[in-house]
């Protein structure tokens, strides 16, 4: 009993230590947006007194921030459908499929898990380049399509294996092809995979902070990440705006996330009984 208390305190212990560690700076930076400079640098961890709300609408009333924004939001949907639609087809041949290799092929896209886009910038950038793809959103998309593919696969394949292939077999002698069982059948029953990895890439596609500098030098296409370090640049003096573009910036993602958890957890365990 008491070791099993004793766990219990140390899992709530970790627990607040998480969300001290991941909300309070969060926090921080929200209410930072609702202060004067001033009140900033008299007290830095202070609360807003009073409530200034001329940032947050300054912010709001930039059109540069709603052109980060759009730019954010159209690579991450066109990252998220590639990465999505290629993984799912991915998955299905590696989860439904018997051929040679199909295990080596599996372990290649793990071990894409490992492999850190830093590493690749030199490479990736001339490819680009060769391929007329800088200054294009394409440029930023597929890449980031790319590395997260692995993940993708691996949450997927499981997921699609699990399916009972009896109802493979009914469809088929219901006349169904094996694209008709995949689009029909399969990807519907993989709804909750589905989200999970569709999440997972949106909200790592507008994060995503390395691939649009390498590709990017006109500031029209700078997307969220970008946008910010060049506002932090431009009012590097006046904190409390800097801080309300920084709180702005990461509500479409955060919202995104939250909204779409339970679906994430869904998945995951889905995949993780696969």
């Amino acid at each position: 009993m008491r070791s099993g208390k004793f766990g219990l305190s140390m899992g709530y212990l970790a627990a607040i230590v998480v969300v001290g560690v991941t909300v309070v700076p969060l926090l921080f930076v929200a209410l930072g947006g609702f202060r004067t400079n001033a009140q900033i640098n008299t007290d830095p961890a202070g609360m807003p007194g009073p409530w200034v709300f001329d940032n947050y609408a300054l912010v709001l009333g930039s059109s540069a921030f709603w052109t980060f924004l759009g730019n954010s939001a159209l690579i991450a949907v066109i990252a998220t459908a590639l990465a999505v639609g290629l993984g799912s087809m991915a998955g299905y041949a590696l989860s439904r499929y018997q051929f040679k290799g199909r295990e080596a092929f599996y372990t290649l896209f793990t071990l894409g898990l490992l492999f850190p886009i830093g590493v690749a910038t030199l490479p990736l950038y001339l490819w680009l380049r060769q391929l007329g793809l800088l200054e294009s959103f394409w440029g930023v998309a597929i890449p980031e399509a790319a590395f997260s593919l692995p993940v993708t696969i691996v949450i997927l394949r499981p997921f699609m294996h699990a399916i009972p292939g009896e109802i493979e077999d009914a469809a088929v002698l219901d006349g169904a092809t094996r694209i008709g069982f995949f689009w029909r059948i399969l990807l519907p029953l993989s709804t909750p995979a589905l989200t999970t990895v569709a999440v997972l890439a949106f909200v790592t596609s507008w994060n995503t902070y390395l691939l649009p500098l390498l590709v990017f030098n006109d500031s029209a296409h700078f997307t969220l990440p970008l946008g910010v370090a060049m506002f932090q640049s431009a009012y590097s003096q006046d904190t409390a705006r800097v801080l309300a573009f920084t709180a702005l910036s990461a509500i479409p993602a955060l919202a995104f996330f939250v909204l779409a958890e339970r679906r994430i957890v869904g998945g995951l365990t889905g995949s993780v009984k696969g």
